[in-house]
């Protein structure tokens, strides 16, 4: 069963989420958030607002998949993913 747009956000947030909390995570969840961010963009249901968010965490997720040091980079991104998972909360 293919998921709708809101629960894709939900998956989407509990991954930067999990993220955030644990400062770390794999690379199969960094290509998850790519293609949910891509989905996300090209759905005409989903807030202009939430998609400017989306643009930067498709462009964090491309680079965690491709980094020899994942949990450096998200480390180094705990400001930007606390952000993300605010405003998404906001705008869904």
């Amino acid at each position: 069963m293919p998921l709708n747009h809101q629960d894709q956000v939900t998956l989407l947030k509990d991954i930067l989420n999990d993220h955030q909390t644990d400062c770390c995570g794999s690379t199969a969840e960094c290509e998850q958030l790519e293609r949910l961010a891509k989905s996300l963009m090209v759905n005409a249901q989903v807030s202009q607002n939430i998609k400017d968010i989306l643009q930067d965490i498709y462009y964090y997720s491309q680079e965690g998949a491709q980094t020899a040091d994942l949990d450096q980079h998200i480390v180094s991104n705990q400001e930007n993913l606390s952000q993300w998972v605010n405003d998404i909360g906001q705008f869904s």
